[in-house]
């Protein structure tokens, strides 16, 4: 039966997504949340200027609310200087506009992070937060404890089976970068709470491109790992590849209204690489203990 599911899921998927292929539009429905996320951004160079300004030209039209950040925020020093360098100053008019950024931490991002106020990361390295139908984690790959894992756990069980669960983290359980490839490791230990608690997308970045990839055990999985940095031909594409690109820095757009994920994919120039809406698997709940260890 569960094999089943994955297979009606993933050939509506083609459907929705073939229907929408040549003429993507968001529906901007009233209540839908509206957000982009952003990978491995923070270098302070050119490339990252363009692709926050396509951020900020595009918020004129798909007014998203919030950004999440999936890890390498900060490259390099992490001074004052730094900060307005690589973040303040390449997205400061999309702060002007009262745009919130919620970041997660990569393997270049210093812990103190978390304690920089424009991130919102409530002090922690790992937290959680709601907007409209959508609880969103935000996990620390860089360390996956047993008080992480405990505090994931409780996290996803409390949170029911009512709204859209989204993950997001540095280090990606599925890539076909050529530089790390998927977190084998790491997988082991989240992936279990992600298919027993009904997670239903995960954003990641690390590998400097952006991959789509064929929905793994009924989750959706995205790598954003080009909106600052880039590798050049860094993606192998394999089959359970759905949509990707190498040449050139990205960034996503995403608005979930209801049951229905619609996104969008650019480079720093406003050309479209990837779009489509998925719709939010049907979840059978777990056990009435399914939040004892």
């Amino acid at each position: 039966m569960r094999n089943f599911r994955y297979f009606v899921l993933t050939l509506v998927s083609f459907f929705l997504l073939s229907a929408r292929a040549d003429e993507f539009k968001f529906p901007l429905k009233p209540g839908s949340v509206r957000f982009a996320a952003i990978g491995d951004m923070g270098t302070g160079d050119s490339g990252q200027y363009q692709t926050a300004q396509e951020m900020f030209t595009v918020h004129q039209t798909f007014p998203f609310e919030f950004v999440i950040t999936l890890g390498d925020n900060i490259y390099g020093g992490h001074s004052s200087k730094d900060f307005v360098k690589k973040f303040e100053a390449p997205y400061k008019p999309l702060l002007d506009a009262g745009v919130k950024f919620y970041a997660s931490l990569g393997n270049h991002d210093n812990p103190n992070e978390r304690l920089y106020k424009p991130f919102n990361m409530s002090d922690s390295t790992y937290y959680t937060f709601k907007k409209g139908n959508v609880r969103f984690f935000a996990l620390d790959s860089n360390y996956m404890d047993a008080k992480q894992l405990q505090w994931l756990q409780k996290q996803l069980a409390d949170a029911g089976n009512n709204d859209w669960k989204i993950c997001y983290f540095h280090h990606p359980l599925y890539s076909d970068g050529k530089s790390h490839g998927s977190s084998i490791e790491l997988r082991a230990l989240i992936e279990p709470l992600f298919i027993k608690y009904g997670v239903d997308a995960v954003f990641s970045g690390h590998d400097h491109v952006y991959e789509r990839l064929k929905p793994e055990k009924g989750i959706y999985y995205f790598l954003e790992g080009s909106s600052g940095q880039l590798h050049s031909g860094g993606l192998a594409k394999s089959s359970i590849t759905e949509q990707g690109n190498d040449s050139d820095r990205t960034f996503m757009l995403i608005e979930i209204a209801g049951d229905e994920m619609y996104f969008e994919t650019l480079t720093r120039t406003g050309r479209q690489i990837d779009s489509g809406v998925l719709r939010r698997p049907v979840r059978t709940p777990p056990p009435a203990n399914a939040g004892s260890k």
